[in-house]
């Protein structure tokens, strides 16, 4: 159980609930990463466009846990002042979907500058996919409508660049290899479905997984090539952290 007064991010590659909702190991980290015996946990969904599905599965994957759910809905104007709402929070969990639409949507509603405060105050940020992308200068999407891998500009809360679904996409690794070769993306890490990069402040400071196989990957240019370093996790099926 970590101080709830430094800065963490857990990007997770893919996985929690939404990925595997019968392995629970990554959400259960993010849970004891507060102080807190039930965590407040504010599940923002805006990547789907507020699926409602989405925020079903949420509340049936979170209810089971000692802690406090609820949701954001951006599509749904808020009546409540946002900065209040986001900071009575210990986590701030942000789903998977499109991380172009997460970012404008956060943008116009001034979200990115409530989610810096709130970073800052200790409170843990976590998402996967988008959720996992968005906290980083930039990295692989599959925002353009014929599929194809694009470079993202992003939130800029974690230096370098990032790519998820590394082992889930056939086409993520050759894309990020590509740009990191072409210097239109900086040095930064991937990561496979099943593993979460946990940064305290900016720096990476653990590597967890919920799948035994699962890894992170360094990856960067050195000279006219990229190199990639493979990152093992901690997996957590055999962690003595769980509650």
């Amino acid at each position: 159980m970590m101080n709830d007064r430094v800065k963490q991010i857990v990007a997770m590659g893919g996985g929690g609930f939404s990925m595997e909702p019968e392995n629970p190991l990554l959400d259960r980290y993010i849970l004891n990463l507060t102080q807190s015996e039930t965590p407040k946990v504010l599940f923002l969904p805006t990547a789907s466009g507020d699926r409602d599905r989405y925020i079903v599965r949420f509340y049936s994957a979170f209810l089971k846990f000692p802690c406090i759910p609820s949701h954001l809905s951006l599509f749904n104007a808020p009546l409540a002042d946002l900065r209040s709402l986001i900071f009575a929070q210990d986590i701030l969990y942000v789903g998977g979907g499109s991380t172009k639409n997460l970012i404008a949507l956060w943008k116009a509603w001034e979200l990115d500058q409530i989610l810096r405060e709130a970073w800052e105050r200790g409170i843990v940020l976590c998402g996967l996919s988008a959720g996992s992308l968005c906290w980083f200068e930039s990295g692989v999407s599959d925002y353009l409508n014929n599929g194809e891998m694009a470079v993202l500009q992003c939130l800029g809360f974690l230096p370098g660049s990032h790519c998820p679904h590394y082992d889930g996409e056939a086409t993520r690794r050759p894309a990020y290899h590509q740009f990191v070769e072409q210097s239109r993306l900086p040095a930064g890490y991937a990561a496979d479905d099943g593993v979460g990069l946990h940064f305290i402040g900016d720096q990476l400071s653990a590597i967890v997984s919920s799948r035994p196989d699962a890894k992170a990957y360094r990856v960067k240019k050195i000279g006219d090539s990229v190199h990639e370093t493979p990152l093992q996790p901690r997996y957590l099926g055999d962690s003595s952290i769980q509650k």
